[in-house]
């Protein structure tokens, strides 16, 4: 992976069909998708479970672009080299998941993947002040983490002051949660530039009828055209 900051859309396949996801990847990719996110998820750090190693390696598979993955679990630590294996380019994990949030992100790169550090709501940017030497990118839940579909929550004043801490660290800013054609605008004009999106891809969309999953994420870019050029 080079690091630029062009806007990247990461459909989360938490909102693609569970029974087919291989066909799922390859249609978000073939329709326009920068980035694959996976959401795992554990039932203790979030009130929801969804994919362990063996699922996210089967999805490995069908990813030609980026896979991108977001632990929502706690403990991190011990499933590192296990997602390493799976074949993550990047890995994501909490502030909120362990007290020694400083060597999860030097074990996630040591495994030879980027490393993410991921923000609830109710957490500071300045919780990850000190962690920013060691991480590729930033990821702002604009939610509560745990299920999708979630109402939005406005935290540009968070995305704002994260990018004046970034400064010109090849660090990303990514928005996970509400992300539609209405709140993209927001958080691209504050700093991010990866975002995360599941209903507003997969909305009326399927396999069979994949040009959806195009037009939603042509809608979200389109929306946030003003806005890249106000930051550019």
């Amino acid at each position: 992976m080079t690091f630029d900051r062009s806007l990247k859309i990461a459909p989360s396949i938490l909102s693609a069909d569970f029974a087919d996801f291989g066909r799922e990847i390859r249609a978000i990719e073939a329709e326009g998708a920068d980035w694959v996110h996976v959401d795992v998820m554990d039932g203790h750090f979030v009130p929801n479970l969804t994919f362990g190693p063996p699922a996210v390696k089967a999805f490995r598979k069908h990813v030609t672009t980026v896979m991108d993955v977001h632990l929502m679990i706690a403990p991190v630590d011990p499933y590192i080299d296990a997602y390493a294996e799976a074949g993550a380019d990047i890995l994501t994990a909490h502030v909120e998941a362990g007290p020694h949030i400083h060597r999860t992100l030097q074990a996630i790169r040591a495994a030879g993947m980027k490393a993410g550090v991921a923000l609830n709501p109710g957490t500071p940017a300045e919780a990850v002040a000190h962690l920013l030497d060691l991480a590729d990118l930033v990821c702002v839940m604009t939610v509560n983490p745990g299920f999708g579909g979630q109402k939005f929550i406005d935290l540009t004043g968070k995305i704002r002051r994260l990018r004046e801490m970034i400064g010109d660290r090849p660090i990303h800013i990514q928005v996970d949660g509400g992300v539609d054609p209405v709140t993209a605008p927001l958080v691209v004009e504050a700093g991010a530039d990866v975002l995360v999106a599941g209903s507003a891809v997969f909305r009326g969309g399927s396999v069979e009828k994949s040009t959806v999953y195009g037009a939603n994420m042509r809608a979200i870019r389109e929306a946030v055209l003003p806005a890249r050029q106000m930051t550019a």
